[in-house]
């Protein structure tokens, strides 16, 4: 490989010949080798956002016209770049400085180093220039909010198709009657729509929860520079780098926001964090019941048919299982662990900073991830070829005892009491018990004791 020797406040630097990055990457590249890479799409943001910051330096006539262009053109060329072109030039990691001032200058080098490529002649600096009226303190929150507000799109369309499988079951099954279950032990009869019902109605709450939260992620810092105090950035900068992003993102951003607490606090993404955790928890409730409802085929409940996506044993032949569901639960228990991350992480702002802020913006962005792949496959290999096995349901309705509590309105609770333990202890259906016990008789038994009916599926509204 060959080198070339780049310059910062502490020295030289050798630099692979080819790479756009400079001295202060490089030094990075080697000081922090741990973890994952800082997400790609953070990295977008922050190019997105220098291009914002050299339309206002140019226009509030603080970056020459000719240097702020060529930015803003290198900033384009890079953003066109497929993701797998793009990641050659920011190698670093998520465990760095806390302030993410290593990747905030890794895309402040790589621009400058592709106007260079641009004209050789434009003397576009890192520092000067492409981080012209900013800081790592206030780019790096600003990049953070914006990559969580578009992720946060991402799981609420996934969430809203998860929900329109289900209700699609819902409709599909609203007559199919079968047993209720409450502390695992048998209960009175529901249908299976509405118990899906439930299940969509979780879902929209939790979509209702991130919507009424999500506004909080469009408060960028921008402009408050190093402490909050927007030293250094021109008047009208904050205004006018919000404005651009907005029309980039399509998202109603603004710079209208108390600078030191954007610097010091990460509130909005941990309470956002904090409703994608109980969609995680609803998630791991909806996963966990179509899984065990779907065990068997001949030992489990047996009352559902689920896809079968692929072999399920590398010993048993023939067996299926719920591998959509897995993954789903798995990946709610890791936005769990996440969000103690984020809420220990978003605690740790001592003074005019946080500097956990790699790791913060790292774990949502790892939260939304799973949430939207796992939930829409969910959906769509599981859920939509999700099928009854309604002759299991009707077997275990008809040998439940808790369809006696029909019975309680009519011959009272410790009556009723004594039919179902009678039953239980000799084995009989609750027919053969209630009818044995004189206190009902057959026409009465059939008429009252009616699982539809029970249900309430057809009550009027």
């Amino acid at each position: 490989m060959t080198y070339r020797e780049e310059a910062d406040t502490l020295g030289t630097v050798k630099v692979p010949a080819d790479a756009l990055w400079g001295a202060q990457t490089e030094r990075s590249r080697h000081n922090f080798t741990t973890g994952p890479l800082m997400p790609l799409v953070l990295i977008r943001a922050l190019i997105q956002l220098k291009r914002a910051a050299a339309v206002a330096n140019r226009d509030l006539g603080e970056v020459r016209e000719a240097k702020a262009n060529l930015i803003i053109q290198a900033a384009d060329q890079l953003l066109a770049l497929p993701d797998d072109q793009l990641q050659r030039d920011f190698p670093l990691h998520v465990y760095q400085t806390g302030s993410g001032t290593q990747t905030n200058m890794n895309v402040n080098e790589v621009l400058a180093h592709q106007t260079a490529k641009l004209d050789p002649t434009s003397g576009v600096l890192a520092n000067d220039d492409v981080n012209h009226s900013q800081s790592s303190n206030d780019t790096f929150p600003t990049a953070m909010a914006i990559t969580a507000r578009m992720a946060l799109q991402s799981v609420l369309a996934a969430t809203q198709h998860l929900i329109a499988e289900l209700t699609a079951k819902q409709t599909a099954y609203w007559q199919v009657v079968k047993i209720g279950r409450t502390h695992l032990q048998d209960a009175t009869p529901l249908t299976f729509g509405q118990e899906i019902s439930g299940w969509v109605s979780m879902l929209q709450h939790d979509v209702d929860y991130l919507e009424s939260l999500q506004d909080t992620l469009l408060e960028l810092p921008i402009g408050g520079t190093a402490v909050g105090t927007e030293l250094n950035a021109a008047p009208g900068f904050d205004v006018a780098v919000a404005t651009q992003l907005s029309e980039a993102y399509g998202q109603p951003f603004t710079a209208k926001t108390n600078k030191f607490f954007g610097l010091a606090a990460h509130s909005g993404l941990t309470v956002v964090h904090g409703a994608l955790k109980t969609l995680a928890g609803d998630l791991l409730k909806i996963a966990n019941d179509v899984r065990f409802l779907a065990s068997g085929p001949r030992a489990g409940y047996g009352e559902l048919n689920i896809p079968a996506n692929e072999p399920g044993s590398s010993i048993m032949p023939g067996k299926v299982n719920p591998t959509q569901a897995e993954a789903l639960t798995m990946a709610a228990t890791r936005v769990m662990g996440n969000d103690v991350t984020i809420s220990v992480a978003a605690s740790q702002g001592n003074f005019e900073m946080n500097v956990y802020k790699p790791v913060i913006i790292a774990a949502f962005l790892e939260s939304t991830d799973l949430l939207t792949g796992t939930m829409q496959s969910f959906a769509d290999k599981l859920i939509h070829g999700l099928t009854v096995n309604q002759a299991r349901m009707t077997e275990l309705v008809d040998r439940s005892l808790m369809t006696v509590t029909a019975l309680s309105p009519h011959i009272g609770y410790h009556a009723s009491a004594a039919i179902a333990q009678t039953a239980e202890q000799h084995g009989w259906t609750l027919r053969e018990a209630a009818l044995k016990s004189g206190d009902v008789t057959a026409e009465q038994f059939d008429q009252w004791v009616d699982p539809l009916a029970m249900t309430n599926v057809n009550r009027p509204e």
